[in-house]
């Protein structure tokens, strides 16, 4: 059942909203009776003064000849010879076909290399998912061509793109090598926003095999940080032997709290970490991170590590990372952390001036935030976040924690997935993820920076 747009500016009265009627700041309790918001091709309840349009549909042809996949997730964007490439990710597992970009009975499947499949499930159950690029023109709000970038991983969920213009794809999966797969899963790939086509599925062992989430890059230090969406999962730091040279291989470390091992960020059953509070951070260096038993996280928290609720996703923005944890809080209806790196990240001498992990944001009330996954950093530099829930929000999150809406999917129950803005931050992009749509939304987001 879709919730009334009553209901909507109900919820929208709890918090403050940064839409004024777009006009001016208003009080909390007179927000709400301010907004006129506008309904988006029957899909997404916007405010007054933005639209959307759908640039990408589940089961289109391409311009490689194959189908758009479906159950797109996490996405990035880039300038490439002025146009927007976005690379997006689809969290698809070898079944059903029906979400393939080989068509409903894999019948494309002879039109690609086995080579070009991570898993070519002995070619009856293929990975399924993958990444697609789409090259996207701004002044005409067009997509010019779109096709597929990897193949053959299995649940690509989120990832995080590089200061060196690509995007990090990331399974959120382990199935081990077996009678259905023919390689194990749980790995980061690599994908050059410059290459069209099919790039070669390379995993990033050294990144660790775990469920993994987002990364997102500290472009001064070239270290990539790690979610792991799982109920006990860590946050990781990968740094690697040379400089944007992943597949060099590199030192994979566990997050953990100075002087508090174990340290439960969950607070689950009590507030042990208080919203703003400060925690100096140290790194625990992992070993055997390829392990095929899915342990990592159970090893780490044994040496030390800290333990958070389903990490989803992150962003590097403001000269601090950014992540969401999903089920986090005493209602478990999510928190949202910030890290702020040491002056001398990955060094020895970080010891000297740590990292501070910080609660950025856990207001224990679903009306206000519930389930939230993928994020961005705006152009204004506010942390935009998405909600995997039914009657899903865009949300936002202020400087100082204040959370406000931006709009809801209406058109069904799926989660919203892949927010990012255009290099230009001129348009929004997001996804609805169970009936497979890309949106561009524009709109006077200038209005957004006075606020």
């Amino acid at each position: 059942m879709k919730a009334s747009r009553r209901d909507f500016l109900k919820q929208a009265s709890l918090v403050s909203l940064g839409f004024i009627g777009l006009n001016q700041y208003l009080s909390r309790t007179s927000l709400a009776k301010s907004i006129d918001y506008v309904v988006a091709k029957s899909w997404l309840e916007l405010p007054q003064g933005f639209t959307a349009s759908i640039i990408s549909e589940w089961g289109q042809k391409m311009s490689d000849g194959f189908l758009v996949p479906g159950r797109p997730d996490g996405m990035a964007t880039f300038n490439l010879n002025g146009k927007v490439a976005i690379i997006r990710n689809h969290e698809n597992n070898p079944s059903p076909f029906g979400f393939s970009a080989f068509g409903k009975n894999n019948e494309l499947l002879n039109k690609v290399s086995k080579s070009d499949l991570f898993d070519f499930g002995y070619g009856k159950t293929p990975g399924l998912g993958g990444t697609t690029t789409l090259i996207f023109n701004e002044n005409t709000q067009k997509v010019e061509q779109q096709y597929l970038s990897l193949a053959g991983t299995y649940r690509n969920c989120d990832g995080g793109s590089t200061p060196w213009n690509s995007w990090i794809s990331c399974e959120e999966d382990t199935t081990p090598q077996g009678k259905y797969s023919e390689v194990s899963h749980g790995y980061n790939f690599e994908v050059p926003v410059a290459h069209k086509g099919l790039v070669a599925p390379v995993p990033l062992k050294a990144m660790g095999r775990f469920n993994h989430e987002a990364v997102c890059v500290d472009p001064s230090s070239g270290i990539v940080f790690q979610t792991e969406d799982q109920h006990d999962g860590l946050i990781y730091r990968f740094i690697p032997n040379e400089k944007e040279k992943l597949h060099k291989g590199g030192t994979l470390q566990a997050l953990a709290i100075k002087c508090h091992k174990q340290f439960d960020t969950r607070n689950w059953k009590s507030q042990d970490l208080k919203v703003n509070q400060e925690l100096e951070v140290e790194w625990i260096t992992l070993s055997r991170v390829d392990s095929q038993e899915d342990d990592l996280r159970k090893r780490g928290k044994m040496n030390g590590a800290a333990v958070f609720a389903r990490g989803e996703g992150m962003w590097y923005g403001n000269n601090e990372v950014y992540f969401a944890c999903t089920n986090g809080g005493k209602s478990q209806s999510g928190q949202v952390f910030k890290y702020v790196p040491s002056s001398k990240e990955g060094l020895e001498r970080e010891k000297l001036d740590p990292g501070k992990l910080i609660l950025f944001a856990e207001p224990n009330d679903s009306r206000i935030l519930k389930s939230c996954d993928n994020l961005t950093v705006s152009p204004w530099g506010d942390v935009i976040l998405v909600e995997d829930r039914k009657n899903a929000h865009i949300r936002g999150i202020r400087p100082d924690g204040q959370i406000y809406n931006i709009g809801r999917n209406i058109g069904s129950n799926s989660e919203l997935a892949g927010i990012c803005f255009s290099p230009s931050g001129k348009t929004m992009f997001v996804n609805v993820q169970e009936q497979g749509l890309t949106f561009a939304i524009t709109g006077p987001w200038e209005r957004l920076r006075k606020l």
